[in-house]
């Protein structure tokens, strides 16, 4: 059986961890290397104005994080009982 302080060190990771996935800083640091890595392939494959394409990719992932607090909401009034 766990002991009180190990379930509240396991509880603060947790809290942590949930901080964490759901940071701006989180979805910063995604956008940049998205960005960067479709940069580079865009480049190495030839498409021209590889800076101003990879905004695609990057634009997609950071509209997808904005919508998905909404969609969760939705989600678990509908489904989640």
């Amino acid at each position: 059986m766990q002991s009180v302080e190990q379930i509240l060190e396991r509880n603060a990771r947790v809290e942590a961890d949930k901080a964490w996935e759901t940071s701006g800083t989180r979805r910063a640091c995604i956008a940049a290397v998205t960005y960067g890595i479709a940069t580079l392939f865009m480049w190495r494959i030839g498409i021209s104005d590889p800076w101003l394409n990879a905004l695609v990719p990057t634009g997609g992932y950071v509209l997808s994080t904005l919508s998905l607090p909404l969609i969760k909401r939705w989600w678990l009034k509908k489904y989640y009982k």
